[in-house]
C-alpha cells in the first residue's frame, strides 16, 4: 500500500504548498513513484506548482523526475446513500485510484477547517504540521498564558488531529507519525525563537507529536514557483554554481526528510 503523506495547518502562510512539492518532487527524484492530491478546491497553489512544472518542463524539453496531480473526481449525488457525505466518497475515490501504482501518496490541505481536510487527517501515516516561529501560529496547536510560557490547554487544530487518531484506532490502523514542522525561521538567534522553541518541547511531549527543522525564509521559494521548480532542479536547468543560500535550502530540505522517517526513503541528493 502507499504510504500517505498529508501536509496540514488550519492557519494559511505556514509554507504548506511549498513544503508539499519539494517533498514529492524530492521522492519522485530518488525514484520513488508519487501522487499529490491538492484538496485547497479554490486557491490550489500546490496544484498550480505540479502545473506550472509541467508547463515549464514541456517547453524548456526537459525530462525531470516529478510527483503526477490527481484530481478528486465527481460523485454523482443519487449514488449516496442517506447520511453519506460526496467529499468523503470523493476523497475515498482518489485515494483508492492513487494507492496501487504509487509508493506515496502527498495530500495538501487547505488553511482552514474543511470536511475534505478533517477526513486526509484520518487517511495520514504521516502527518507534516508545517508551523511559522510565531505565537500567533502556535495557537493554532495550544493556547499560553500571557507570557508564553506555561501552556493552558490544546487548540482546534490539536483537537482535530486527536480526532483523527481515534477514527484510525477504531479503524484497526497504525498510528499517525504527527511531525511539526519548525518553518519559515529568521537566521538570527531572538529571545521569541527560543520561547518557540521551548513551547513546543513541552507540547509535543503533551499531545504527541514530534519536532523537525523545516526551511527558513528564502526568496529562492517564491521565485521557482512560477516554473514549479524545486531546489533540486537548479542544475538540471543550467545554474552551475549554488550560492550560499541555495546550498542552505538544499540541507534543510536533506535535514526535513531524514527527520520524516519515512519507509524505504534516505535523503540522498
Amino acid at each position: 500500500m502507499a504510504h500517505i503523506i498529508v501536509v496540514g495547518n488550519e492557519k494559511g502562510g505556514a509554507g504548506k504548498s511549498t513544503v508539499s512539492m519539494h517533498l514529492a518532487t524530492a521522492l519522485a527524484r530518488m525514484g520513488h513513484r508519487v501522487s499529490g492530491l491538492d484538496l485547497d478546491l479554490r486557491q490550489r497553489t500546490f496544484g498550480r506548482y505540479v502545473d506550472n512544472r509541467n508547463a515549464f518542463l514541456k517547453q524548456a524539453k526537459l525530462d525531470l523526475p516529478s510527483p503526477s496531480l490527481c484530481e478528486l473526481p465527481e460523485i454523482e449525488a443519487d449514488s449516496l446513500k442517506p447520511g453519506e457525505n460526496v467529499y468523503d466518497h470523493r476523497l475515498s475515490a482518489a485515494v483508492a485510484s492513487m494507492e496501487p501504482n504509487n509508493d506515496f501518496i502527498l495530500i495538501d490541505c487547505p488553511g482552514s477547517h474543511t470536511r475534505l481536510s478533517q477526513v486526509a487527517h484520518s487517511l495520514a501515516d504521516t502527518l507534516v504540521t508545517p508551523l511559522n516561529d510565531s505565537f500567533v501560529d502556535f495557537d493554532l496547536l495550544a493556547h499560553t498564558d500571557a507570557m508564553g510560557d506555561k501552556i493552558t490547554g490544546p487548540s482546534v487544530y490539536s483537537e482535530m488531529v486527536w480526532t483523527a487518531r481515534q477514527l484510525r484506532a477504531q479503524a484497526g490502523l497504525a498510528p499517525i507519525d504527527w511531525v511539526v514542522v519548525r518553518n519559515r525561521m529568521g537566521a538570527q538567534r531572538m529571545v521569541n525563537k527560543d520561547k518557540m522553541e521551548r513551547a513546543i518541547k513541552n507540547l509535543s511531549k503533551r499531545i504527541g507529536f514530534r519536532v523537525a527543522p523545516g526551511f527558513n525564509e528564502r526568496v529562492i521559494f517564491r521565485e521557482l514557483f512560477p516554473r514549479g521548480l524545486t531546489l533540486l532542479d537548479l542544475k538540471d536547468i543550467g545554474v552551475k554554481q549554488l550560492n550560499i543560500s541555495n546550498v542552505a535550502a538544499r540541507q534543510e530540505l536533506r535535514d526535513l526528510i531524514k527527520a520524516l522517517n519515512l519507509p524505504g526513503v534516505t535523503a540522498d541528493f
